[in-house]
């Protein structure tokens, strides 16, 4: 039998005492705490350290950038065109007057109208609301990431070195802790909802699986080191109506599931997302779509109909949106679920970039890659307001009362409020809205002309 040196005795009970220790603060200081609820207050006093580091770092740049007469930032170059919300019968009235003087009314058409449509286009290129909605958002100061300002130039020694070190704690430490907890919670997500599923239905299944739930998203929320703070929870969803909340990443459903039971609605997946969906549904009456059935919009609203129908269900979870926005704006809701007649649970979430860039970019990163710098991050920082329940009104279409949601949510998360499809992120412009230019042009033609007519 192989024998073990004194030395190499040493280092492997050092690793086995190492792992001992780790295991149980995992298990005091995470795991416990996770099951019941209740928070140390460790990530607070960790995103207040980093706060400071922060502060310091910013204030060490600009000093030492004015010794050396270096421009810390490159000037702003979003933001430069000044809009004024007009309407285009508005702007080319001024247009007119500034120009050849002749009033609105009359009915020919002017060539210098065709300036505001040049003017239109030129701002449009150079100031795209859709586009940037799909990019990081950009800091004004250095977070200590890889991911700093753009426009930042001057890093001195000593941040140099801080940096090197903050790369050795994400990686070599949070980095192996964070994967650790994200196995623990989906190891016992899939274990515990199946077992659960098992049981009779009654409430001894409905309790045990909220708990199994709500404990598991708890330990994936620590495996990011989530820092959240829920405002109004007054409001949360109640069982048969519809939670719709704007979407920037697919960590959305942890940070809202880790506050609240839902049903949640998506297409099947296969792999470690398919085994995960087969285990939930045993315990929770989840909506899962087969691929062919997501583009049958009919039966979507059918399936979801029938579900909040019944009042005992739990409340939908869904992201009107369709797609990721960069967390600085809200766009087009999708009509499909404020058609239903149910009561509607608006959720406004807004993300802190400065401590990790929660925004998903799909057409530029992999599931795999954008989780990678999830949990290489500092941290994931946001706020979340429950907003007062809202349905729809007997003088409204579902078009109207998705913008009315949407309003609310952008107002009350400081977001911008876009009428933009967000699956312009992968489409072309739809034709109906350069004819809505066309037609409100030639409406004001003709709309003069008949009045000129009449009188």
């Amino acid at each position: 039998m192989f024998l073990l040196l004194p030395f190499d005795s040493l280092v492997v009970n050092l690793l086995g005492i190492s792992i001992t220790v780790l295991f149980t603060l995992l298990l005091v200081f995470i795991i416990v705490p996770a099951i019941f609820g209740v928070s140390f207050g460790i990530r607070k006093v960790y995103m207040k350290t980093l706060l400071k580091i922060f502060q310091w770092a910013t204030l060490r740049i600009e000093r030492g950038a004015k010794e050396k007469n270096h421009p810390v930032y490159k000037p702003y170059v979003n933001g430069i065109i000044a809009k004024e919300p007009t309407s285009l019968e508005e702007e080319i009235k001024e247009i007119r007057r500034s120009g050849s003087g002749k009033a609105l009314d009359t009915p020919e058409f002017e060539l210098s109208d065709i300036f505001y449509f040049c003017r239109k286009g030129i701002e449009t290129i150079m100031d795209d609301e859709v586009t940037k909605r799909f990019s990081a958002e950009e800091l004004e100061s250095w977070n200590l990431l890889s991911r700093t300002n753009y426009n930042f130039q001057y890093i001195s020694l000593r941040l140099t070195v801080l940096w090197g070190l903050g790369v050795l704690i994400r990686y070599c430490f949070l980095l192996p802790l964070r994967i650790a907890l994200a196995f623990t919670g989906i190891s016992l997500l899939v274990t515990g909802t199946t077992v659960v599923g098992y049981l009779p239905n009654g409430r001894c299944k409905e309790f045990l699986s909220k708990h199994v739930h709500l404990m598991c998203y708890r330990i994936c929320v620590r495996a990011l080191t989530a820092i959240i703070t829920y405002h109004d929870r007054e409001n949360r969803p109640r069982n048969g109506g519809i939670c719709v909340a704007n979407h920037t990443s697919p960590i959305d459903v942890i940070i809202l599931a880790s506050d609240g039971y839902y049903a949640m609605v998506g297409q099947i997946h296969g792999g470690l997302m398919g085994v995960i969906q087969r285990a939930m549904v045993k315990a929770c009456p989840h909506v899962w779509f087969e691929r062919s059935e997501v583009k049958d919009r009919h039966l979507v609203a059918k399936r979801l109909t029938e579900h909040v129908q019944d009042k005992s269900k739990l409340p939908i979870l869904i992201f009107p949106e369709g797609t990721c926005i960069n967390n600085t704006s809200v766009m087009m809701f999708k009509k499909g679920s404020f058609e239903i007649g149910a009561t509607v649970y608006p959720v406004a979430i807004k993300y802190d970039p400065q401590f990790g860039d929660a925004f998903w970019n799909s057409s530029k990163y992999g599931m795999v890659t954008y989780l990678l710098r999830m949990m290489t991050s500092w941290a994931i920082v946001c706020s979340v307001w429950y907003l007062p329940p809202m349905t729809r009104q007997p003088e409204e279409d579902a078009v109207q009362f998705a913008n009315r949601v949407k309003s609310a949510i952008a107002r009350q998360g400081g977001l911008v409020d876009l009428l933009w499809d967000g699956g312009l992120k992968r489409e072309k412009v739809k034709d109906t809205f350069k004819e809505e230019q066309q037609k409100l042009y030639s409406k004001m033609i003709v709309g003069n002309h008949e009045d000129r007519s009449r009188s």
